[in-house]
């Protein structure tokens, strides 16, 4: 007899996950900007439920994809794969991992390469031929997870304004990859 496997796995969200990808995304921003937005600790899955229920049942373009990494029937994190857009890319062959998110409690059970893989399975089956992403500058763990999957920094650096003032601004950088 063979030793239980867990149920893990990762599929395209459906307009019923949007509550569960908001609450993970709630938490993980809190955690992700505390330092940088001082309202960041206030932030409400409700405030991204209803956002994230309209772009799952209206997405802006049929290569606007929502994934959602699984334990069992819970969703643990998520990933947004679009065409790139920036400037310098080509949104007919580069696409864009708009975000990779796992809940805090759940890294290092794999769900951060299950999720990553299903992103370039699914922008590969999109036809794009390289990938990018922007990541905070300074983090290094995900960075270092990125960088050990393939991707690489180009030299594209940008910086957010991320209260409209001035005053909360974070440095961003770039990576990409080719894709199958």
């Amino acid at each position: 007899m063979s030793p239980p496997t867990a149920d893990v796995s990762v599929r395209l969200a459906w307009a019923d996950d949007a509550e569960a990808i908001a609450a993970v995304q709630a938490r993980a921003w809190a955690s992700s900007y505390a330092g940088l937005v001082p309202a960041a600790g206030e932030l409400r899955e409700a405030d991204f439920a209803q956002l994230w229920r309209d772009a799952l049942t209206r997405p802006a373009d049929a290569r606007h994809r929502a994934l959602v990494a699984l334990d069992r029937n819970r969703v643990v994190g998520f990933a947004i794969t679009t065409p790139a857009t920036d400037p310098d890319c080509d949104p007919v062959t580069d696409g864009e991992l708009m975000e990779l998110t796992v809940d805090a409690a759940e890294r290092g059970k794999g769900h951060g390469s299950r999720l990553l893989q299903a992103a370039v399975d699914t922008l590969a089956a999109d036809r794009f031929t390289r990938a990018v992403t922007w990541l905070v500058a300074d983090d290094e763990e995900l960075r270092s997870f990125l960088t050990d999957a393939g991707w690489a920094p180009d030299t594209a650096r940008r910086t957010l304004d991320l209260d409209g003032s001035g005053t909360t601004q974070v440095t961003q950088i770039r990576l990409h990859t080719t894709l199958p």
